[in-house]
């Protein structure tokens, strides 16, 4: 696919960048085509220890961090990331702006609860160092949800484009979705393995319902706003045929059962979002509702997180 080249980034006026580490790319992969882990980050101390563990071997982890109140930035740097703050604009505009910042031949885009398997590091360098013709590749995506691997209802495989060449590749789509847009060739690396012996990420996305609750509802309200923007009003159907439709396609067509009750809620939660997606866009159209500027809807700081500095 072609596409325009890369946007150039408009330096944010407020952001600041930190110092690189003593030492940029890593020798114990010297000789090797450069890889840059790509990271966005606001209050994720939670989690971003355990994914830059999982990137560790990259040559290089840059995390562009939304001012964090909690110690995400601290423990990145405490794993050797270079970490560049700057106010979050949408998370299509903050991961062009890692990519922006990233010195390696490749780039390897990884979310924050999102880990990178062993299996899936040695297909990556065997790839790389074989010299192929892509230009990107996508690796499939695994969800643990309610205590167990989902393995239906179209959660798994969860195609994206990670891994992609420097210069060839940007981000699109509209927020909250992202999507890596490769100018050339791409190719799959197949999971292989089984489990979590595989070669996925994993994602850790929602650590029970309430939390995956306020994510949907952070999540449809950008994406309501986002409608609206775009000229977009309510349709006969979008509050009752969509989400009908969404139900049906993650647990029937798509053998959500298959997942067991963790299925059935995953289902019913996909129902949801895309309720509450047009039902905000109703009330922001009959004016019930503020038009709320994206920069507004970073999430919320982790709760137990900041109860525990507190303690």
């Amino acid at each position: 696919m072609t596409t325009a080249p890369f946007p150039s980034y408009n330096p944010d006026p407020v952001s600041t960048t930190e110092p690189p580490p003593k030492s940029p790319f890593a020798e114990k992969r010297a000789g090797a085509p450069r890889i840059s882990a790509c990271i966005i980050s606001f209050n994720e101390e939670r989690n971003i220890d355990a994914c830059l563990e999982s990137v560790a071997w990259c040559d290089e982890i840059v995390v562009v961090d939304s001012f964090s109140t909690d110690r995400t930035p601290e423990i990145a740097r405490g794993r050797g990331a270079r970490v560049v703050q700057a106010t979050w604009t949408g998370h299509v505009a903050q991961k062009n702006r890692a990519v922006e910042e990233a010195r390696g031949e490749w780039l390897l885009a990884i979310d924050c609860d999102e880990r990178v398997t062993p299996r899936l590091r040695r297909e990556i360098e065997s790839r790389l160092a074989s010299g192929g013709t892509a230009d990107g590749y996508a690796i499939a995506r695994k969800l643990f949800y309610l205590g167990r691997w989902l393995e239906h209802g179209g959660w798994f495989p969860e195609w994206r484009v990670r891994l992609f060449r420097r210069g060839r590749s940007r981000w699109t789509g509209v927020d909250p979705h992202d999507t890596v847009e490769v100018d050339g060739r791409t190719e799959r690396i197949e999971p292989e393995g089984e489990g979590t012996d595989a070669a996925v990420i994993l994602h850790h996305s929602f650590r029970d319902l309430s939390h995956q609750l306020k994510v949907l509802d952070r999540y449809s309200e950008i994406q309501a706003g986002e409608l609206f923007r775009r000229g977009r009003r309510p349709r006969a159907g979008d509050l009752t045929l969509r989400p009908l439709w969404r139900f049906i396609w993650c647990y029937i067509l798509r053998a959500g059962f298959l997942d067991g009750e963790p299925g059935f809620q995953m289902a019913v939660n996909h129902a949801y979002a895309a309720y509450m997606k047009y039902a905000k866009l109703w009330e922001i159209n009959r004016g019930l509702a503020t038009l709320r500027d994206k920069s507004d809807l970073v999430p919320e700081e982790d709760p137990l997180a900041r109860r525990g500095r507190s303690g």
